[in-house]
């Protein structure tokens, strides 16, 4: 089962491809879900990524909290599960 990782505090401008390529030095990463603004269509500044491996996981929390990307210090922990 894959663990989801939460990244925070992304920069409005940062893709999908952006967060795989960042991620994927960690280890494999199965999908990238950066959550969009529905009205406006802009990024929300979040996203989930997916990695099968629950070593490579933490490795890329452990790399990527508190890592600077586009010029905004990202947060990256283990994703809540999803309530109701």
């Amino acid at each position: 089962m894959d663990i989801r990782i939460y990244v925070g505090n992304l920069n409005k401008s940062t893709t999908q491809d952006e967060i795989k390529t960042l991620f994927a030095q960690a280890g494999a990463v199965s999908s990238v879900e950066l959550v969009m603004d529905k009205g406006s269509g802009l990024s929300k500044g979040f996203a989930f990524v997916a990695m099968p491996n629950q070593a490579e996981a933490e490795k890329a929390i452990s790399m990527f909290n508190a890592y600077s990307l586009a010029g905004n210090t990202l947060k990256v922990n283990v994703a809540k599960p999803k309530v109701g």
